[in-house]
């Protein structure tokens, strides 16, 4: 089931907001590839915003966004240039039918367990035409990132209808080695609100990514640390992959 950020149509308006284009670093790593294939899906759309930016930029092939999330879905079916598919990967049924499956804003960390992962995973390559490539990335759990995730480091933007909404994160379940549960909370002066969304995500280092991809019938074809191109150090922010279908 979709965190209530993703379900539900206010916070999917909140979260285009929160995250704007003009700072998503990932969009333009991944346009570029976008704009290469001609069969394209996005698991994970959310909104919907990346397919939209191909497709307003002239990409003429098949662009399918996919997502759970009944809120981000509603959103994004205001573009009809785009297929748009509300469910979850393994339940879409695709096979061999894209060059190009992409999974981005960190949406690979929601595959909490291992059966998630795998099931998943042979989903992306049955989607794939053999040679197809699946590009993703997740938050490099050396540099825990979540000793950032306080109240105190609250933000707030304007929302949906104008007034201000404050986002809080705070944990909820201490990083385990593997997860690390936690909560945003929504407060505002808008009749939708407070919300509280609470998440799980899953913490993966290269080496079991590797794994589970060559399990999977994949090869790791690129492998950067930040959006700029830069090799994966430990320090760098991001485990960005690019894994080739056999």
């Amino acid at each position: 089931m979709a965190d209530l950020l993703f379900s539900d149509s206010y916070l999917a308006a909140v979260y285009d907001l929160w995250h704007p284009r003009e700072v998503r670093d990932d969009f333009d790593f991944y346009l570029p590839r976008i704009m290469q294939a001609d069969a394209v899906l996005d698991v994970g759309c959310g909104t919907g915003m990346m397919l939209a930016e191909a497709r307003d930029a002239g990409h003429e092939g098949r662009l399918c966004g996919l997502d759970p999330g009944a809120g981000m879905i509603a959103l994004a079916r205001r573009r009809a240039d785009v297929e748009w598919i509300e469910s979850d990967l393994p339940g879409a049924g695709f096979d061999r039918e894209f060059e190009l499956a992409v999974m981005t804003g960190h949406a690979f960390q929601a595959l909490v367990s291992d059966e998630e992962i795998d099931e998943t995973l042979a989903s992306l390559h049955r989607a794939l035409v053999p040679g197809g490539c699946f590009a993703f990335e997740t938050r490099n759990p050396a540099v825990r990132v979540w000793e950032n995730w306080h109240p105190r480091n609250a933000t707030e933007i304007a929302g949906p209808n104008g007034g201000p909404v404050r986002i809080e994160t705070r944990i909820t379940a201490p990083f385990d080695g593997n997860t690390l549960g936690f909560v945003h909370d929504f407060t505002g002066e808008d009749d939708a609100l407070p919300l509280a969304s609470e998440s799980r995500l899953r913490f993966l280092d290269m080496e079991t990514i590797a794994a589970r991809l060559f399990r999977a019938g994949f090869s790791v074809d690129e492998v950067y640390g930040d959006w700029d191109g830069s090799k994966l150090l430990p320090t760098s922010p991001e485990i960005i992959v690019i894994a080739v279908a056999s």
